[in-house]
């Protein structure tokens, strides 16, 4: 007798599983027998992962990558940093002063993959070969805990219709495309862990009711508070894993513990993190700043922002809902960047708004109606819907109108519903349900391994997605300051050149969307300096403080364009007049720069203002005692007004700090 006629004959198991649940879980057959061994398949699923992210180890740093490891000073303090992780908020060690932290609404208390990566920081210091591998690992045993999880809520491993339904989710999980911008950048380890973390918790929560074994509800709940601390997402699983009780098992029936029995360890360990969380971010909650690049929900009425009216509010979030779902079907165009104003201000006057909202309106209805006859269907779109909800902009601002890494977690109650889609359709054809099923993967497989090069550095993320993301002010402000941050390392001038002109180009195009951004200024007043076109760096900075008026930097930067613009004005276009006006209003932010002075002292010099000459020199030589070019232009400056003793003696005083002056200016 063969293993499978075994198998099939072997029906006391099944019997015994199926009392624990209801009876929509019916046996498949024609499963093939590969798919039958789960042990392999969970090895398969775990080695296809990881293949195709294979291509990311090599990658560097990115994005929030730095934010969360490379300059974040907890982070690097190795395991000496895990005290200030767990008792600040996590962007406080990034940004290092009290209160910006706060710029995103409601704070955020995420310490649990900054500890880990504190550990390995402390291991292997600045290794992104390591923080990939990680990474990397991570996402592969998520997809296998996503297919033994499955498995076991759909009836175990002798069940053909769960090894069938699991093996295929998993799958189009691991494949999808959309999950490039947690794999690829480490900073979405936070999502990953998450995840992780509440299938785990769903797991020993279902095995504690199929065993009797309380321990391992206690289990379930410790992994759960720890969950929690790496994102608030896993809220959602408060109320998933109770529906997966109701939907998959016969809660409080002979003698089996109810759902809430069941479930108060999950809900205990939220109640502590919620308190924690409460208590470390002094109870933050809600509330959107008046800044565009932390709340995309804002528009221009006259010279002041204002929020959306409530219809406008909604109808963008309906839209980007739809969004969502384009996405999980077509995975292409793909982007890291959605920030404003690449989904504009939406009207229900749009039809994918009105589209999206009797979608979800559907979507919403079918979860209700099925959860009441325990459709399986159901169960997939509520594992959709209530993570989806979170990040959607209903319950709390994000920051952001959307970002693909806030559908990683929903995801898996897409792939459920396909999966489960395609299950009914094997019962009819399997061979079109394998052809479906095997383009699909191929194509998904293709995009997801042909974007992660995209992710290997600031530089190729930004300029890949800079078309895609035309109308986003954040990405276009990075796309410029990569290309200027190049710029300013660049040894050849006419390549320094180049590259500030394509930075302005992004700049520009940042500024016009959104006018008030300083970041956009600073950048675009650093290449226009460059390039030595000094009226318009003056004007870029001035706007950047006017912006940033407790910014000291920018004061800083504006005098240096300031004198250089001044000297330019003296020395190439002989306007004396304008040439004065930069450099005395220089003179008024960096009272500390004995250039400035001794260009002021030129500039009146030049006019034949001796007094005030001499008064600027003065200035200079007090400043820079030990610049022998200070004093010989102070000598020649009391010679002009007469007292050519004083010169003399001045002249002399510079000669002896450095008796190769004249040769030297002579050079110049």
């Amino acid at each position: 007798m063969s293993k499978k006629n075994q198998r099939k004959q072997a029906t006391p198991p099944r019997q015994a599983a199926a009392a624990n649940r209801p009876a929509n879980n019916s046996i498949l057959s024609g499963v093939p027998e590969l798919l039958l061994n789960t042990r392999l398949q969970s090895l398969l699923i775990f080695a296809f992962a990881f293949v195709l992210y294979a291509n990311t180890l090599s990658h560097d740093f990115v994005l929030d990558d730095a934010i969360v490891i490379t300059d974040n000073m907890y982070t690097k303090e190795g395991v000496k940093g895990i005290g200030g992780i767990l008792s600040k908020d996590t962007f406080f060690g990034f940004f290092k002063v009290e209160g910006k932290e706060t710029l995103v609404s409601g704070g955020r208390y995420r310490p649990m993959t900054l500890v880990i990566f504190a550990m390995l920081y402390q291991v292997v210091g600045a290794s992104p070969f390591v923080f990939h591998l990680l990474t990397v690992l991570l996402f592969a045993a998520t997809c296998v805990l996503f297919y033994r999880t499955l498995l076991l809520l759909f009836g175990g491993a002798e069940n053909d219709r769960a090894a069938l339904l699991a093996w295929l989710a998993a799958v189009l999980f691991a494949a999808h495309p959309i999950h490039t911008e947690v794999v690829a950048n480490i900073k979405g380890c936070d999502e990953i862990v998450t995840l992780l973390g509440c299938l785990a918790t769903l797991y020993f929560v279902v095995r504690a009711f199929d065993t009797g074994k309380s321990s391992l509800n206690l289990v379930a709940g410790l992994i759960f508070f720890f969950t929690c601390l790496s994102k608030e997402n896993a809220a959602a699983f408060v109320v998933i894993i109770p529906l997966a009780l109701w939907f998959f098992r016969n809660p409080g029936e002979n003698g089996k513990p109810s759902i809430f029995s069941l479930s108060m360890p999950v809900f205990g360990a939220f109640i502590a993190f919620f308190l924690l969380r409460g208590a470390i971010l002094h109870w933050r909650f809600g509330g959107a700043p008046l800044e565009l690049m932390n709340n995309p929900f804002l528009k221009i009425e006259g010279t002041q922002w204002v929020p959306f009216a409530p219809a406008e509010k909604f109808a963008t979030i309906f839209y980007t809902l739809w969004k969502y779902i384009q996405l999980l079907f077509v995975p292409h165009p793909l982007t890291h960047d959605y920030y404003p104003r690449q989904i504009g201000l939406i009207t229900f006057s749009n039809p994918m708004a009105l589209l999206s909202l009797a979608l979800y309106g559907y979507l919403l209805w079918y979860a209700i109606r099925g959860t009441q006859t325990r459709n399986p269907l159901a169960f997939g779109i509520w594992l959709y819907l209530l993570p989806l909800g979170i990040v959607s902009n209903f319950i709390f601002p994000i920051g952001t109108n959307m970002g693909e890494r806030f559908v990683f977690m929903p995801s898996a109650g897409f792939c459920l519903v396909i999966a489960l889609l395609l299950s009914k359709l094997f019962q009819n054809n399997r061979s079109l349900t394998f052809v479906l099923f095997g383009a699909a993967i191929a194509l998904f497989s293709l995009k997801t391994f042909t974007r992660n090069p995209v992710w290997a550095s600031n530089e190729t993320l930004f300029l890949s997605d800079a078309e895609t993301s035309a109308q986003s002010a954040k990405l276009q402000n990075a796309c410029g300051g990569v290309l200027f941050d190049k710029a300013t390392n660049e040894k050849d001038p006419q390549k320094q050149k180049e590259l500030c002109q394509r930075a302005l180009v992004h700049l520009d195009r940042a500024v016009n969307i959104y006018p008030n951004y300083k970041d956009a200024y600073i950048s675009r007043g650093g290449a226009n300096y460059v390039l030595k076109n000094f009226d318009a760096a003056i004007a870029d900075y001035r706007m950047a403080v006017k912006f940033a008026t407790d910014d000291p930097r920018l004061k800083t930067y504006l005098a240096l364009a300031l004198r250089d613009g001044g000297k330019y004005q003296g020395e190439q276009k002989n306007d004396i007049v304008k040439a004065q006006t930069y450099l005395s209003e220089s003179w008024q932010y960096n009272t500390k720069d004995p250039e400035t002075a001794r260009l002021l002292g030129v500039a009146n010099g030049f006019q034949g203002k001796h007094p005030d000459a001499i008064m600027w020199f003065t200035k200079a030589t007090e400043l820079a005692p030990e610049n022998a070019s200070y004093w010989w232009d102070l000598g020649l400056a009391y010679s002009g007004s007469g007292n050519d003793a004083k010169g003399q003696e001045y002249r002399q005083k510079a000669l002896q700090l450095d008796p190769k002056l004249l040769e030297n200016r002579g050079k110049k």
